[in-house]
């Protein structure tokens, strides 16, 4: 059985905040965590009838949440609601916050799987794919560009992407580190030497759905105060990507068979 996509993402959590006294595989991981059993009762996706669980307590095996109610949301709400309710959540339920250490993991791994599912619906560029991790199976070549603002040198860099890329890079205002601010130039020369010259290492190639999520953690780390715990889980999500874009492989193309007969001509 395939490990869900949300065990992927707190692996890192649970080891950071206890959960675990080794770092044991991730596969062992997996096959002891949660999983979320859900359905859709109609072929047209309509997140209303979808539901979301964490098997734990028998109270909330009993407890069966839409990722509306996880997030706290209205059906009609926007992305920006979504981005503002799912940082608030993941403050909500943050180890340091909240004192159960299970009931704090089962709730990130909903808010953050819920997240994930009704995003999807406000990116109608983004191609849905049911049931599948981007950091496990990416969707495409990883061209888009990723700063871990966390671990940004910033203004006083001595090789500044900024500086190098001033197209794809630029600082951020309040934090004064450096920040991607176009995507697209995945394969332009100056982005991969400024990629290359970063002294953090800090600067990633991922895919669209692979930063749609890295940009909301990396938001919610940057934030007061500072976890220690939610920068493990980007790091692990960070580590997670870059091997899996590298063993990507572009689907084959069908090659057109060449006619070996020959054409009159009248």
């Amino acid at each position: 059985m395939s490990s869900h996509p949300l065990q992927l993402k707190t692996v890192a959590l649970s080891t950071a905040t206890g959960l675990c006294n080794t770092t044991p595989s991730w596969v062992s991981l997996c096959n002891r965590g949660c999983r979320f059993p859900w359905e859709v009762k109609q072929k047209k996706k309509d997140y209303r009838n979808l539901s979301i669980n964490c098997r734990g307590s028998a109270e909330e095996d009993s407890r069966r949440m839409s990722p509306y109610e996880v997030l706290g949301v209205d059906p009609s709400c926007s992305l920006a609601d979504l981005k503002v309710a799912f940082r608030a959540k993941v403050k909500e339920f943050h180890p340091d916050v909240c004192k159960d250490v299970k009931v704090s993991d089962a709730m990130i791994r909903r808010v953050i799987k819920a997240y994930e599912l009704l995003s999807e619906t406000h990116q109608p560029e983004a191609s849905v794919r049911e049931n599948v991790d981007p950091f496990d199976e990416p969707e495409c070549e990883a061209l888009d560009i990723f700063v871990n603002e966390a671990v940004c040198v910033g203004t006083g860099c001595p090789n500044s992407c900024v500086e190098m890329a001033p197209h794809a890079f630029s600082f951020n205002s309040i934090y004064g580190t450096a920040q991607a601010t176009s995507q697209g130039h995945g394969d332009n020369y100056r982005v991969q030497l400024a990629a290359g010259q970063c002294p953090r290492r800090c600067i990633h190639y991922v895919t669209p759905l692979q930063r749609l999520i890295l940009e909301e953690l990396l938001d919610s780390v940057l934030s007061s105060p500072f976890s220690s715990a939610e920068a493990a889980v980007l790091d692990s999500l960070i580590a997670k990507a870059r091997f899996e874009n590298n063993r990507y492989q572009k689907p084959k193309k069908k090659e057109s068979k060449a006619s070996s007969e020959f054409v009159d001509w009248f």
